[in-house]
């Protein structure tokens, strides 16, 4: 489902260590422990290399792996403040059908705690919940560049966004 957009930043990430401070500046921020993140862009576009570099921010240990065949794969460590913390990581690639978000009984996870990273997120058609920070992620001119459009859908994606704003 796509909920109006309530603000919106441009980025530009010349490299993957500006993909990598990005997610660290994310990670920063307390709005993020239970938002619904969905990242869209064409095959290559760094859905998953972000996503990898925003749970290793978070304190994610151990092998990060894409979810294209499991669907989702669960992810948890210990926050800052001492107290567990979850994510789970999606990737509705697969999806041939919107059908197939009802049959892969997703909701309970989308409506439990925890921070949910959306890959694919338009294949799992339009019952899916209404996201609070989109991410639009496009190959830039320059090899390994990505152009990068952040749109909140909410007022926690609104915080979200804030903490991406560069540094004045």
């Amino acid at each position: 489902m796509h909920a109006p957009i309530l603000g919106s930043l441009s980025l530009a990430w010349p490299d993957e260590a500006a993909c990598a401070a990005c997610a660290q500046a994310l990670a920063a921020c307390p709005a993020l422990r239970d938002a619904l993140i969905e990242l869209d862009g064409p095959l290559g576009a760094g859905k998953t290399s972000f996503t990898r570099h925003l749970l290793r921010a978070l304190g994610v240990a151990g092998r990060i792996k894409s979810p294209s065949y499991a669907v989702v794969e669960p992810h948890a460590w210990t926050g800052a403040d001492g107290r567990p913390q979850q994510a789970w990581h999606f990737d509705f690639f697969r999806f041939g059908d919107p059908r197939e978000w009802e049959d892969a009984g997703l909701r309970e996870l989308f409506a439990g705690p925890g921070l949910k990273l959306v890959e694919w997120p338009a294949l799992a058609g339009p019952e899916r919940p209404v996201c609070d920070l989109r991410l639009r992620l496009a190959p830039g001119a320059d090899d390994g560049a990505r152009r990068v459009q952040a749109e909140a859908c909410s007022p926690l994606g609104l915080q979200l966004i804030d903490a991406l704003r560069p540094a004045a």
